[in-house]
């Protein structure tokens, strides 16, 4: 997992929870159709589902990739 650098002046990056639809937990950033953002820890954890490769976590960002995607790096599974 690469190390994130956290701005805390910025006003649209920030830790989320989120569930994440992956095959594999080994990336360590997501393109943003792969990321739900919720409101609560609690909605992440209830939202996993392994049949579905959803898999609760949280997120950083979201920030914009070099290719003009808007991407989600990994903060921790939960």
């Amino acid at each position: 997992m690469p190390h994130v650098i956290i701005d805390p002046e910025s006003k649209s990056l920030a830790e989320r929870f989120a569930l994440i639809k992956s095959p594999k937990k080994r990336r360590a950033r997501f393109p943003e159709g792969c990321v739900t953002v919720l409101e609560t820890e609690q909605q992440a954890r209830e939202g996993r589902d392994e049949a579905r490769e959803l898999h609760p976590a949280v997120v950083y960002g979201p920030s914009s990739s070099s290719e003009g995607q808007r991407l989600y790096y990994l903060v921790r599974w939960l």
